[in-house]
Parts: C-alpha cells; sequence; structure tokens
C-alpha cells in the first residue's frame, strides 16, 4: 500500500518595479538565472540549463564562491502559462507553484512550495524569499 505524506506549504512573494514581459524572460531563462539565483552575496549560480516548456527539465548549479559547498537544483516543468503561472515538481517530488500576476505598475510574484524535512520551515521561508528578493533587485536595475 502506498502512502502519501502531507507537506507543509510554504508561501512567499514580491512586487517587481518591471513590465510583465521582462519579469518573465528573467525569472524563468536559464540565460538570467545565472545572474540572480541564489541567496546570499557568497553564493552565485554558475550554471543553468534545460528546456522551459511542460515536460521539460531544468538544473541550475548553487554554490558557494569560495567552492566549499554547491548542489545542483533540478526541476520538471508540470504546467506552464505564458505570463501567468509555472508549476515544477522538484527531484525530491516535492512541488512548486509559482503566479505571477500584473499589479499596477509592477508584477506580483508570488511562490508556493511544499517543505522539505531536514530544514525548520522559518529557515526554508527565509531562503526562499532571500532569492525571490535577489530576482527583484536584479529585475529592476537590468
Amino acid at each position: 500500500m502506498e502512502t502519501t505524506k502531507k507537506r507543509t506549504v510554504i508561501t512567499v512573494n514580491t512586487t517587481v518595479n518591471a513590465p510583465m514581459e521582462k519579469v518573465w524572460k528573467y525569472f524563468n531563462f536559464p540565460e538570467f538565472i545565472t545572474k540572480w539565483y541564489y541567496a546570499s552575496d557568497d553564493w552565485h549560480a554558475p550554471m543553468s540549463k534545460g528546456d522551459f516548456k511542460e515536460g521539460g527539465k531544468m538544473t541550475t548549479r548553487m554554490e558557494a564562491k569560495d567552492k566549499s559547498m554547491g548542489f545542483d537544483f533540478t526541476v520538471t516543468f508540470t504546467k506552464i502559462k505564458n505570463n501567468e503561472l509555472v508549476e515544477y515538481v522538484m527531484e525530491d517530488g516535492r512541488k512548486v507553484n509559482i503566479k505571477f500576476e500584473q499589479d499596477g505598475k509592477g508584477v506580483k510574484i508570488v511562490e508556493a512550495f511544499e517543505a522539505e524535512d531536514q530544514n525548520p520551515e522559518e529557515m526554508q521561508r527565509a531562503g526562499w524569499q532571500a532569492i525571490l528578493d535577489n530576482f527583484k533587485k536584479y529585475a529592476e536595475q537590468n
């Protein structure tokens, strides 16, 4: 008999003061992901590659700049609605839902993800929020 574990869903969000087309492109395409996908300035994303399409996979390498640690973050896209929604499943089976909504002069991004078991929920929320905040900074300055 197969059982499925009920996971806590954590939500983070931001509003980016930039046009939807720019936000969508910068958020979802590998050539831009490498410029913002990290939680602190002592980390970076030296590589991102894959197919941004339903059923496509994308892998982004996140590592400390001093090379003391790092990991690959691989996802499979399950649903994409242009300028509205991205859903994917991480390698460990956890699901992520990201909504994009025009909000006045900017774009509100709401990310909901299933928590993992190794780290406290608040640490996970803070990490994902830091990455999203880094995206906002990058998208508004470039």
